[in-house]
């Protein structure tokens, strides 16, 4: 087992994958963090602190997903790093400030008092979008390959508005969970208004995707790999179609079901993930560098696929046990 993965053909793939499911993590745990903090631009101010409490103990252990994915990109891949951020550093810009807004205006809410406590609202609505935006923004010039043109640019913000919107639904389905009464309600209805973007969002990258390059066409059309591969959007069309009827059917006596939503969206971004990963693995510069072509030196990888064995667990444990510990429904800044 060890021989297996330290072996130096074999230590790219394992960083990859950590990559992918760091981003895959993130997407899904700070996604509805950013979501709710966009919601809250159409929520009533009564239920502000309602929203806050079902995101704050558990944003920052989110968002560590994402440090552990780009440190990984860094030292695992370096050529492919700069690459990547050299063509993205505009987004990039605007996704650390809104991060940074979000951070400061979290913090800063919760003492804040009447004019200036809606200031900090604001900021921390701001920071939000600007986040989810730029990264919508990121993952669409990456699908067509980093490639510059108005089409790409108008294609990246389209995406980037789809993005947002998929965020905004799993902020609503995670409401539904930690809300009730009249809060939960209301995330009913945003989660239904959502779905369609959401859906339209995944269906433009699906047809996106394969279209970039004959090498990525070739790997989902030919047969028989389409027929292996059919089961992937087939399962999302169905969750699709389970979400919408198991919100047309909520809120429910006795909270029943209010899970579902959180797990069926969850559902969805990792069969969306899963089918991008498929489409661009070796490549982590889409038809520029493969993860052997940018991988850093074996024994580099070697050592720090030793830190990361001892370091990933841990992220994984104090996320589990933030969540055991705090769950339950958000009841203004505190939890019952």
């Amino acid at each position: 087992m060890i021989d297996f993965l330290f072996h130096p053909t074999h230590l790219p793939v394992i960083f990859a994958s950590l990559m992918g499911i760091s981003i895959l993590l993130y997407v899904i745990l700070d996604g509805y963090d950013l979501g709710i903090g966009m919601l809250m631009a159409v929520a009533p101010e009564p239920d502000h602190d309602t929203m806050v409490a079902a995101i704050g103990p558990f944003w920052d252990a989110n968002e560590t997903w994402l440090v552990l994915a780009v440190g990984l990109l860094l030292v695992a891949f370096p050529a492919a790093h700069g690459m990547i951020l050299t063509a993205l550093y505009l987004p990039v810009l605007v996704l650390l400030i809104g991060l940074i807004l979000r951070g400061v205006a979290f913090e800063f809410r919760a003492k804040a008092h009447g004019v200036e406590r809606g200031w900090w609202t604001a900021a921390f609505i701001g920071g939000s979008a600007a986040a989810s935006l730029a990264q919508g923004w990121m993952l669409g010039i990456y699908v067509l390959g980093l490639e510059v043109s108005w089409a790409a640019l108008g294609f990246a913000a389209l995406v980037a508005v789809c993005l947002a919107a998929a965020y905004v639904l799993i902020g609503a389905t995670w409401l539904i969970l930690k809300a009730d009464g009249a809060l939960q309600r209301r995330a009913v209805v945003w989660a239904r208004r959502s779905l369609a973007f959401a859906l339209a969002g995944m269906v433009l990258i699906s047809i996106a995707t394969p279209l970039a390059s004959p090498r990525l066409f070739a790997k989902w059309f030919e047969w028989p790999t389409i027929a292996y591969l059919s089961p992937i959007p087939i399962a999302a069309g169905v969750a699709f179609l389970a979400l919408w009827r198991v919100l047309a059917r909520l809120p429910q006596p006795g909270d029943r079901g209010s899970l579902t939503p959180f797990l069926l969206t969850a559902g969805i971004f990792a069969l969306g993930f899963f089918g991008m990963a498929y489409s661009f693995f070796p490549y982590v510069v889409p038809d520029r560098l493969t993860v052997w072509q940018a991988a850093s030196a074996p024994e580099a990888l070697s050592l720090i696929l030793v830190g990361t064995l001892f370091v990933l667990p841990m992220i994984l444990g104090y996320t589990a046990l933030s969540y055991r510990i705090f769950r339950g429904k958000a009841r203004g800044l505190t939890y019952g």
